[in-house]
């Protein structure tokens, strides 16, 4: 794979069993922990285990070898080999000087086999544990963290523990299209900067045995909150721009994953426990590390599909129609795959990325969970990810894997954002997309099936957040409004912006409001703008319309809407009702046929 780094190949895929622990003679750097470093020479002598012993054996029998003396000699007399006499000449044989060391030597004989097994034993438990120090170096030196200073203060609370302790848990897995490096030769193009090129929200459930995935459209239309830039200096908050965006603020070729965390605890309002980025080269690495993986396809895919350039007749087929195994550069092309299937979405790219990743998941399950299965993907992922500041070593995400390992594949589910498309664009529907966050937070499956472990969310008079859409339609068009938070809840501000773009108004503002301790929803507006706040608090039920002191319309939102949008602050979190059948009939299982569902339109 061109520009692939080394270690990410077939090649060097056996590296954990293969290469030895470096001995600090041929470092520069210290070694790693758990590394057993080279003791002195009287102490390697002593031992015949180890590479000292190997040494030893290497040079016995060779009359080169100069004599040691004293105690040293003595010690590695005793470790040469017994040789017999043969047909009893030479200066040793005969007499009673020999029958005493033949005798000497049948005694000597099973005390030099004990040590032979108790050098062997600490040798090869030396072995092992320096071994074991490698791969955790290795891997460790692997993998780096973005900056941490870069994620909001103002965020959902984290979700509460049940009574075993145990949490539901949100990670956000980014896909990176950055053309740096040998990320060029596999994406293709000559674009700078990053985006993201798929996100995607795993929601671990709290009894570890559920788990869904929400993809998030690339084009979606969303509010982006402030962001960090390298510099350090922070952005104005972007009331509608493209999800993708979120990556790159900032332009730089790593990109921003605290920006995009930032967006999707916001969008969500739910906490994100840990977020990972891996690009394209570590991508095709670890599809190669399995072997590769097994997708479908509708019909046949020629190159004009994947090179929009080339002309449309007498193209070369690339994909057969139907079921086959691709890795690699073919795997990353697969993913990224948009024309020539469906209408040409990133809708029905979303679905076969979903359909890849559930296959991927089947065929690290059937190839068993042994370290000579495992290691090579570990050291293929790793290489290419960036993580956020709490999942920076093989520890913390041996520990994440280690909480996963126990979920089937059938309650392993993948759904995207309830969505529509916006000229060529898409818009998130509300309420649905409301009403999945408030479940996720409140732990419910997608049919509705209480995951919280033990959790006894409070029951609600309505099942839907206060942001659902009232009875008749509210058409919004021409009338804008400041969105303020005051509630002291975090991530609501665009959840409110949301259901008042999807209405049709135009939100000038999303911000807190000077005071953290409204009690109830108001709308202010200024002079003539009296039904038009009314048809804003039509949205927001038990709101009051007041007259205020400035121009305008200002949504302030109170802890009345934090509760009823599921974060209220230090209360049990209300139950969300079930699902709209249309939501949750579009998921897919991870142990689903891999020809289904990979298209759209």
């Amino acid at each position: 794979m061109a520009g692939q780094r080394a270690g990410a190949s077939d090649a060097n895929a056996g590296w954990w069993e293969n290469e030895p622990p470096q001995s600090d003679a041929h470092r520069q750097d210290p070694p790693p922990a758990g590394v057993p470093r080279r003791r002195a020479g009287s102490h390697d002598d002593q031992a015949a285990g180890g590479r000292a012993g190997g040494r030893r054996a290497q040079g016995r029998g060779s009359a080169a070898t100069p004599p040691r003396s004293g105690r040293r000699a003595a010690s590695a007399s005793a470790a040469e080999p017994e040789t017999e006499s043969s047909g009893g000449s030479g200066a040793g044989s005969g007499g009673r000087g020999g029958s005493r060391r033949a005798a000497a030597q049948g005694r000597r004989k099973p005390r030099k086999a004990k040590k032979i097994i108790i050098w062997s034993l600490v040798g090869a438990s030396v072995a092992v544990v320096g071994t074991g120090g490698y791969v955790y170096w290795r891997l460790n030196g692997n993998i780096s963290a973005f900056d941490g200073e870069g994620i909001s203060k103002d965020r959902p609370e984290a979700a509460a523990a049940d009574s075993e302790g145990r949490r539901p848990m949100n990670i956000l897995l980014i896909g990176s299209d950055s053309r740096d490096g040998a990320n060029k030769d596999l994406g293709g193009g000559d674009e700078g900067g990053a985006r993201s090129d798929t996100t995607i929200l795993l929601h671990v459930y709290a009894d570890h045995k559920h788990a869904v995935g929400v993809s998030f459209p690339r084009d979606a239309m969303v509010s982006i909150p402030r962001c960090m830039l390298p510099n350090k200096s922070w952005t104005k908050p972007q009331t509608s721009a493209m999800f993708n965006g979120a990556f790159s603020v900032g332009g730089t070729e790593q990109g921003n994953p605290a920006c995009t965390q930032n967006t999707v605890e916001a969008l969500t309002g739910l906490r994100v426990d840990h977020t990972m980025v891996v690009n394209f080269e570590g991508f095709a690495a670890m599809t190669k590390a399995v072997g590769g993986v097994e997708v479908c396809l509708p019909n046949p895919i020629h190159d004009y599909d994947l090179n929009p350039k080339l002309p449309k007749t007498g193209g070369k087929e690339i994909y057969p129609k139907g079921v086959q195994k691709v890795e690699g550069q073919a795997a990353l092309d697969y993913v990224r795959l948009r024309h020539g299937i469906g209408d040409g979405s990133d809708v029905g790219r979303m679905k076969r990325q979903q359909a890849f990743l559930s296959q991927l998941m089947k065929t690290v399950k059937t190839k068993g969970m042994s370290p000579t299965n495992l290691l090579p993907l570990a050291d293929a992922a790793t290489k290419s990810l960036t993580v956020d500041p709490g999942l920076a070593g093989v520890d913390k995400l041996l520990d994440l894997g280690t909480s996963l390992k126990d979920i089937d594949l059938h309650d392993i589910k993948f759904i995207t954002t309830p969505w529509h498309y916006d000229g060529n664009r898409i818009g998130l529907n509300h309420p649905e997309v409301d009403q999945l966050w408030a479940a996720l937070k409140a732990d419910r499956t997608l049919d509705g099936t209480d995951a919280s472990g033990g959790q006894s969310p409070a029951p609600s008079e309505s099942a839907a957040p206060s942001s659902s859409a009232p009875a008749t339609p509210v058409n919004g068009t021409g009338i804008k409004v400041g969105v303020f938070n005051g509630s002291g809840a975090a991530g609501l501000g665009n959840k409110a912006a949301g259901a008042l773009k999807a209405a049709n108004f135009t939100v000038t503002a999303t911000g807190n409001a000077s005071s953290q301790n409204h009690a109830t929803t108001v709308v202010q507006y200024g002079s003539g703008q009296k039904a038009n706040a009314e048809a804003v608090a039509s949205l927001f039920p038990g709101a009051t319309v007041e007259a205020g002191s400035t121009a305008g319309i200002s949504l302030i939102l109170g802890k009345d809407y934090a509760a009823s949008a599921g974060n209220g602050q230090g209360g049990t979190t209300p139950d969300p009702g079930p699902l709209s059948s249309a939501v949750s009939n579009d998921a897919r299982s991870a142990d689903e046929d891999p020809c289904s569902n990979v298209s759209y339109g």
